[in-house]
C-alpha cells in the first residue's frame, strides 16, 4: 500500500511517498520526497492513502533540519533504482552536512572511472529523495551550482541553509 503526505517547507510544498514497513522507525519507509514542480518527481496516484501520521517522523525530521537542528536524518527508505545508482546514492548519504562535494569526486569514492561523471549526474538527478539524500550537495568541479531536479534556487537555499553556498567563480 503506497502512503502519502504532505509538508509545508522553504522549499514549498514537499510530497512525502512511502510504503508500510516493520522495520522502520514509525512504520513507514520512505520511497519518494519532492518538491513542486520537480523533474520527474512524484505524482498523487488515486489508489495512494493519505496518511500524514504514518510520516510524523520524518516530518519532525524535516522541520528540524529547516530550523537548522537536524543532521543526519534517520529514515528507512525503500531500496530502489540500479545497482549503479544504489552505489552513487550511497556515496550522496556519506557527504557530511556543511559540505560540497563534486561529480568527480562522487565517481572516485564508488570506484567509476572520471569519464563516468555524466553517468554519475544521470543517476543523482534520478534521485528520488531530494533533501534526505543530499544531492544538493554535489556542485561542479569549477565550484558552479549545477543540476538540480528541484530547481536551482532550492539548491541554493539549502546549500544556505547549511552554510555550505560555494563561492561564487
Amino acid at each position: 500500500m503506497t502512503l502519502y503526505a504532505t509538508l509545508d517547507s522553504p522549499l514549498g510544498e514537499l510530497l512525502l511517498v512511502g510504503e508500510r514497513s516493520a522495520t522502520a522507525p514509525g512504520g513507514t519507509a520512505l520511497a519518494s520526497l519532492s518538491v513542486p514542480g520537480q523533474k520527474r518527481g512524484a505524482v498523487v496516484q488515486d489508489d495512494w492513502t493519505h496518511d500524514p501520521a504514518a510520516f510524523a517522523g520524518i516530518a519532525r525530521q524535516l522541520r528540524a533540519y529547516f530550523d537548522g537542528a537536524q543532521q543526519p536524518f534517520a529514515v528507512e527508505c525503500v531500496p530502489r533504482g540500479t545497482d549503479f545508482q544504489q552505489r552513487v546514492w550511497a556515496a550522496l548519504e556519506a557527504i557530511p552536512y556543511g559540505t560540497t562535494t563534486t561529480y568527480g569526486a562522487i565517481a572516485a569514492a564508488i570506484g567509476a572511472s572520471r569519464g563516468a561523471v555524466r553517468a554519475i549526474g544521470t543517476a543523482i538527478g534520478a534521485n528520488p529523495l531530494l533533501v534526505v539524500r543530499p544531492c544538493h550537495r554535489v556542485i561542479g568541479a569549477d565550484g558552479s551550482l549545477t543540476g538540480y531536479a528541484g530547481g536551482l534556487a532550492r539548491k541554493q537555499l539549502l546549500l544556505g541553509l547549511e552554510g555550505a553556498v560555494p563561492e561564487a567563480r
